[in-house]
């Protein structure tokens, strides 16, 4: 198995894992949350829950424009080493820059992507 198969095996059990411990996690805070009269334990279980969630969407936030912002930058950096190459000629510079170039357009009118013009 190759060095990527191995990380992405990696990263799905322990995305499977998350999901799992949230599944857990998530009915007690609903109870807790709807709960009208709750004891010091419960209001302080509720308090260390959320503040819990709150960090854990904190950095799923983090990893997701981690993710965006790496995949957009070497797009975009690639682009252009692709852009300049056809411009010298490169057929396969050239297709590949029409390719991206599609990207591009499906993303901006998907709006997944700023365009700063």
């Amino acid at each position: 198995m190759n060095r990527f198969e191995e990380q992405k095996d990696a990263l799905n059990r322990e995305l499977k894992n998350l999901i799992e411990q949230l599944n857990q996690m998530l009915p007690r805070y609903t109870v807790l949350l709807n709960k009208k009269d709750l004891s010091r334990e419960e209001v302080s279980e509720l308090g260390e829950i959320e503040h819990f969630l709150i960090g854990l969407n904190s950095k799923i936030s983090e990893i997701k424009e981690r993710i965006q912002q790496d995949l957009f930058g070497h797009t975009l950096d690639r682009y252009y080493k692709l852009k300049s190459e056809a411009e010298q000629g490169d057929a396969d510079a050239k297709l590949l820059m029409e390719r991206l170039k599609g990207i591009f357009e499906e993303h901006l009118e998907k709006g997944t992507i700023i365009n700063w013009n």
